[in-house]
């Protein structure tokens, strides 16, 4: 009526010029107006809803007849405004961040849901004007009892839906419900049961008697609270979860809850983003507890609106908040916790399906799945709590010195890209745990992986939001967890790439300024004879002199071979060189026959540089990509990681020590008398030699017992997986690091993780082989030697497999991904002739000439796959 602009939806230029005209009428300088219009570009969305908030507080009121704010209709000294000059003092409201109320609507709904005004429903229903229970501002286990009777009586649940509706649409309202200072009686609610739901709990109670199946859930309501006081929140969860069971079985009340959970969420959300309302009351987050334990929110009709709305309340929420839930959460039995990461799984898949993303329109964008990424996070770390942690054994981290001087980097203005330093998760930093600290998890880590979301995730534009644009741009790789290996390990290849392109430019710079022929790789000419020597000096000089030329890209020459090095060299010479270093004769590592692994020998009489010249290998194959045929248990990468060797972890390096002292903890007899055993350990060195040590000082005099076995084995445990190889691995860990210091490779992988880039899938499927395949040079599927050839392949054992696939790859294993991921070529080299089959490892190229029979083509493959080394021009 005031405004002759007709708007059209979601016009930036229409809403601004809205604003302007109403501020201009209300006489706002230009100074107010230029930097009030700044505020609201910022955030317009969220501005425009609290706007309205203000608006309607302004012209209908809060509905609490006892309101005492002088900028709300509902209090007794409010003057009537127009609603042009409400619009105009709601804006002003707005500027100055002025108290909003908690609305207190009145909602009544029909036997379908729907909800209309009280004044409409007392006109239809005049009974309820004795029993309207106007005067229930918060709700108990009782008050739910008496009004589930008064409905039953009256055989209309209508009074109850109003009920539901405006406590649960309110914040002030809902925090207050459900307290456990409150008197909250189990029986009253029993007694509102029908009878059939009676029986059928009965029934359920009998059979986990019988099962002997227990669980917080089922847990009686003081002792499910004495679970959670730990956690130190005022709901009274047991009561929570009784009334969700009876309401929800009442069909009339979805709508009614559904509806409140709409109006509560964007004023909860505004609450939290303007007013800092959890600083001011702790209690705000039992909202979340009580809105979370609603066992229906995956259902249809909350995925739609509601639950989105939820979830970027629920992100709004400090750290502080969100580290508190994630305790409580963590203290859930599984079924709980799962359900949770379900509803918030669902939400995220049926939001990918439902929209199509692409280089403009990025996922990254969408509010609700990033929303839902960090509700998702919380049951993460709930996940970890809540099962078998380790956060105390860890290795002490190197600190690098800081200068004071400025580098290149910094003087080019890319600190930003190649910042040093793990990056750090804020809630992982007030929670004080990593997953990495994690043993088992209540939920396996791979149920947390969307793999909806990973088709959709532009990897490229996500990398640069993860390094650059942090503070504005929110990154999946800020949440790890939901990403597959395969997506982390696109960010780590395009962050490797990157770093190779800086050095490259950095070195081509330094040449113009020094007039020096410029190195933009990094070189490596070894012999074949003396390939660790030769290795070993170049990469000693190049650390010792500078260690950044050790993050280019690597170029390896053999002496005496014309091969050019696109990456199938460096792949010979990663395997070549771990074939030297690992050869028992050598003695830098023992093998275990058994598990068919390696581990560091603690009397090896080789220099430390040795040992950095592996975990310079090791870090070189991650960042240009090459697989390694490498047997190391997995306590080696969780070192790597940062984490010590326990005890556990002797289950796969040393099964049968680990067996030997898991009998000693488990014995039930005399453990002093009948195994007479002390501090001090004795075992045999590579060389036959006894070697003694003691565990604690004087540890011959002091014997094992039943009190003290457990810190024998933890100390037993560290001795041999770190303090007799401290040495070693010590040095093999400097040189890891020396490639991958910068990397966010701790950041993004767990220690399996790591293990899977290193030495890529023992898995190989030839079938996802073959439907990736391309064909060249005249061949297609179709074609005839083509079939024969896949044929033969299918036919070979799996030593022959692993031969065909070291010599078109340079590797005989699997990338991360598997096979599917290789994009082999299979190019044609001439008609029928008498010469093998040759390949372009750098390229996964094999090149087959079109032989006249199987038999000739499986005869030269053979022969090729089996007699293949070395490289040469063809």
């Amino acid at each position: 009526n005031y405004c002759p602009i007709r708007l059209k939806k979601q016009s930036k230029a229409g809403y601004d010029l809205l604003f302007v005209f109403f501020l201009t009428l209300e006489g706002f300088d230009t100074i107010s107006l230029t930097s009030y219009l700044n505020v609201l570009r910022r955030n317009r969305a969220t501005a425009k809803l609290l706007i309205e908030r203000y608006f309607r507080q302004l012209t209908e009121g809060c509905g609490n007849g006892n309101c005492t704010n002088e900028f709300c209709a509902s209090c007794c000294d409010f003057q009537p405004l127009d609603n042009n000059s409400a619009a105009a003092k709601a804006l002003e409201l707005f500027k100055i961040n002025a108290k909003l109320c908690d609305y207190h609507p009145s909602i009544t709904a029909s036997a379908d849901g729907s909800t209309q005004e009280d004044s409409k429903m007392s006109d239809k229903d005049p009974g309820f004007t004795k029993e309207d229970f106007s005067e229930v501002h918060h709700l108990t286990e009782n008050t739910i009892c008496t009004i589930l009777s008064f409905c039953e009586e009256e055989g209309d649940y209508s009074a109850l839906v109003r009920v539901i509706g405006r406590v649960f649409s309110n914040a002030e309202a809902l925090m207050k419900s459900f307290r456990k200072d409150e008197s909250n009686s189990t029986d009253n609610l029993e007694s509102c049961k029908p009878a059939d739901m009676k029986k059928d709990e009965k029934q359920s109670e009998r059979s986990s008697e019988k099962t002997g199946a227990s669980s917080a859930a089922s847990l009686p309501g003081e002792a499910l609270n004495e679970v959670f006081d730990a956690c130190e929140v005022t709901v009274d969860i047991g009561a929570v979860r009784r009334v969700y069971d009876r309401l929800l079985s009442i069909d009339q009340l979805q709508g009614a809850l559904v509806n409140a959970l709409i109006y509560l969420t964007p004023n909860v959300e505004l609450d939290l983003e303007y007013l800092d309302v959890y600083e001011t009351n702790p209690d705000y987050l039992n909202i979340f507890i009580i809105v979370m334990e609603n066992s229906n929110l995956h259902s249809p009709e909350y995925l739609e609106v509601a639950l989105p709305q939820f979830c970027k309340a629920m992100s709004k929420l400090p750290v502080t908040a969100l580290a508190r839930l994630t305790k409580l959460w963590s203290k859930y039995d599984l079924p709980h916790i799962r359900r949770m990461m379900e509803t918030f799984q669902q939400l995220i898949t049926f939001t990918v399906v439902s929209n199509e993303y692409d280089g403009e329109n990025l996922v990254n964008d969408d509010e609700t799945v990033v929303a839902a990424t960090q509700c998702l996070q919380v049951v993460f770390f709930a996940s970890i709590l809540g099962g078998d942690v380790d956060i105390e054994h860890n290795e002490e981290d190197e600190e690098d010195s800081d200068s004071d001087e400025l580098t290149l980097h910094e003087l080019l203005g890319e600190e930003r890209l190649y910042k040093k330093g793990p990056r750090i998760n804020p809630l992982e930093k007030e929670l004080g745990v990593r997953p990495m600290d994690s043993i088992k998890p209540l939920i396996p880590f791979e149920d947390f992986i969307n793999e909806s979301l990973n088709d959709v995730i532009e990897m490229d534009k996500d990398f640069t939001f993860f390094k650059v644009n942090a503070e504005t741009k929110f990154s999946f790789q800020t949440c790890p967890f939901i990403l597959s290996v395969i997506t982390k390990n696109q960010g780590l290849y395009y962050d490797n790439r990157i770093r190779m392109y800086s050095e490259r430019r950095l070195t081509a710079l330094f040449s113009m300024v020094q007039g020096q022929q410029p190195n933009p790789y990094l070189k490596l000419k070894v012999r074949r004879d003396h390939i660790i020597d030769d290795a070993l000096v170049r990469l000693e000089m190049i650390s010792m002199e500078n260690p950044s030329d050790l993050k280019k890209q690597l170029y390896v020459e053999f002496e005496g071979e014309q091969g050019v090095d696109e990456g199938g060299v460096s792949k010979e010479f990663f395997q070549l060189v771990l074939e030297e270093i690992f050869n028992p004769d050598i003695g830098m590592f023992t093998y275990d026959n058994d598990t068919k692994l390696f581990w560091f020998n603690s009397s090896s009489l080789e220099t430390e540089a040795q040992y950095t010249l592996i975990g310079i290998v090791l870090g070189l194959a991650i960042y240009n990509n090459c697989i390694l045929d490498v047997h190391f248990p997995m306590v080696v990468y969780r070192k790597l990681m940062g984490k010590k060797g326990t005890y556990l972890d002797l289950s796969d390096s040393h099964p049968v020590l680990y067996q030997s002292l898991k009998g000693v903890l488990e014995y039930m007899g005399n453990v002093e008398e009948d195994m007479m055993m002390t501090f001090q350990i004795s075992h045999t060195d590579l060389f036959g030699n006894p070697v003694i040590y003691d565990l604690k000082e004087q540890g011959d005099q002091i014997p094992v017992t039943k009190e003290n076995r457990q810190e024998f084995v933890d100390l037993y445990a560290d001795y041999i997986l770190n303090k007799s190889v401290e040495r070693q691995f010590k040095a093999f860990k400097k040189g890891f690091l020396m490639v991958t210091n910068e990397s966010p490779l701790k950041y993004l992988f767990r220690p399996e993780e790591v293990e899977l880039l290193i030495c890529g899938s023992r898995k190989l499927d030839f079938e996802a082989l073959e439907k990736t395949t391309e064909y060249d040079g005249g061949y297609s599927k179709d074609s005839q030697i083509i079939k024969d050839f896949w044929e033969v392949v299918h036919s070979f054992g799996e030593e022959q497999k692993r031969l065909f696939l070291q010599f078109t790859t340079g590797t005989d294993r699997a990338p991360v991904g598997g096979l599917g991921k290789l994009k082999m070529i299979i190019a044609k080299n001439g008609s029928d002739t008498d010469r093998l089959p040759t390949s372009h490892t750098c390229f996964n190229a094999l090149l087959l000439p079109e032989y006249s029979s199987k038999e000739k083509l499986r005869e030269r493959l053979l022969k090729a796959i089996t007699y293949a080394k070395g490289f040469g021009m063809l």
